[in-house]
């Protein structure tokens, strides 16, 4: 026998082995762009309330040009966005302030925590029948959000236009049962967030979200009252990006927390759509953990 022959069956064996290799390889390559998308980039799906936003195209694109595609996921109303990022349906949500998030987080036993600030949005009251607050007379009707956290904001929004007056002076716990109705002027009704514009024909005033002013024809201008972005107690309403915690680390998702910081053209479409009103902050992200566990620790001694 040959040497020729006794080294053939070798060689095909060899041969099987770098195929098989080979194959593998890309299996691995075929799986790998799988999960980053058709393009090699990054998928991040991100959850929003107003993904009419224009500067959210502008956000985009200026992910993509870091090689991140992005996918904004519009919610209607803000208790969704929350148990989809739980869920994994989501990699980050931008929607909500550390006090929306604490009572999410209380109440839901979760962990979701903020990777990075945006802006603080004054939370104004709104009338389509009245010019002032003066001039709404005792006795009507006024709406607030039923969310806890806004509804006890838009409430310390009325008491200091001398609408109201809660019990103990008020805290962004105060409820529908803290409103002292011998002292108040007016009587207060909690709806949906969404509703509070379109309940604008049936009470004499509402506190309306930013989110929905300019939905309901309204501009940020027409506010009759609203609280002040600036006050030093306004930390817990800074508004956030908030991640699963075990992703709190994950470069991309900081990645996209600096490009939205540091994109002039999103900065400025941020204040764009809030008609001015915005006030753009970068709050480091050890003071928004801090401000959320104080307030989740102070959210669990009013439960």
């Amino acid at each position: 026998m040959s040497d020729q022959l006794v080294d053939a069956p070798k060689s095909r064996t060899g041969l099987y082995a770098v195929l098989a290799v080979v194959v593998l390889a890309l299996i691995a390559a075929v799986a790998f762009f799988a999960l980053r998308g058709d393009d090699g980039k990054d998928t991040v799906k991100i959850g929003v309330v107003g993904a009419s936003d224009p500067y959210w195209e502008t956000y985009q694109q200026a992910a993509a040009d870091e090689g991140i595609d992005v996918e904004i996921i519009d919610f209607a109303d803000y208790p969704q966005p929350n148990p989809a990022l739980t869920e994994g349906d989501l990699d980050l949500n931008q929607f909500q302030h550390i006090v929306y998030l604490a009572g999410y987080n209380v109440d839901s036993g979760e962990d979701l925590v903020p990777i990075g600030s945006t802006a603080i949005y004054p939370l104004g009251l709104y009338s389509t029948q009245h010019d002032s607050v003066e001039d709404i007379p005792d006795g009507s009707t006024v709406a607030v959000p039923d969310d806890e956290s806004n509804l006890a904001r838009g409430l310390l929004i009325l008491q200091s236009a001398g609408l109201i007056e809660l019990e103990d002076g008020g805290s962004i716990y105060s409820t529908l049962d803290d409103v002292d109705e011998a002292a108040s002027r007016v009587k207060v009704t909690a709806l949906k967030a969404d509703l509070t514009p379109t309940s604008l024909p049936d009470v004499a005033a509402a506190v309306i979200n930013n989110d929905f002013v300019e939905d309901a024809g309204l501009k940020f201008s027409d506010a009759i009252a609203q609280d002040d972005p600036e006050d030093a107690n306004a930390l817990p309403y800074v508004n956030i990006f908030a991640a699963r915690a075990e992703d709190k680390d994950d470069e991309t998702l900081q990645k996209l927390v600096k490009i939205f910081q540091d994109t002039q053209e999103v900065q400025d479409g941020v204040q764009e759509v809030s008609g001015d009103t915005a006030e753009l902050v970068r709050v480091p992200v050890a003071d928004l953990e801090k401000s959320l566990a104080q307030v989740e620790e102070d959210t669990r001694a009013q439960r």
